[in-house]
């Protein structure tokens, strides 16, 4: 520990403060017989112009990360308008996929294959209002309805603030 001033400081007990320009990973994975399959972080706090890369490191399935946006299969639009939406195809283990975002919001994704597992992820980009995911839809007209438990894997934008990043429990 760094003592400044006669306090403490425990740098390791602070969020890292990232910026533009930083390259932030979110890693796609899943146990040994494929029952269980998730994003790691599911909540991520980033600033406008960082890259994201989701890398499969699942040995067993392939994955995507993928917009909620009505481009991508009528999902509803779960991103800030004005962003362009994002779908990787599918990633084969090892494989990745980046995506630099710039409008400030949150933007949640799924993986095609396992948003019926509750394989999704919620990225806030800047200083959006706290608001914001309550007027997010779960269901674009004419499509499917989000899965309950894809809506209930859904880090809260508060704790995604508060903490930056947000890992599977």
């Amino acid at each position: 520990m760094l003592r400044i001033g006669g306090g403490l400081l425990a740098g390791l007990s602070l969020p890292r403060l990232t910026f533009a320009g930083d390259l932030v990973e979110i890693r796609m994975q899943g146990n040994a017989d494929g029952s269980h399959v998730w994003f790691d972080p599911i909540g991520l706090r980033i600033q406008p112009g960082q890259t994201i890369r989701w890398l499969n490191m699942d040995p067993g399935n392939s994955h995507t990360a993928t917009a909620y946006h009505p481009k991508n299969f009528d999902h509803p639009l779960r991103i800030p308008k004005g962003a362009e939406p994002w779908n990787s195809d599918y990633l084969l283990p090892n494989e990745n996929f980046s995506v630099t975002l710039t409008v400030e919001g949150v933007y949640d994704f799924f993986c095609i294959p396992h948003e019926h597992a509750g394989m999704v992820g919620r990225i806030v980009v800047g200083q959006p209002g706290m608001s914001s995911a309550d007027s997010l839809p779960t269901q674009a007209p004419g499509g499917e309805p989000i899965p309950d438990i894809a809506l209930r894997a859904f880090p809260s934008i508060e704790t995604i603030m508060k903490q930056g990043v947000v890992r599977p429990s």
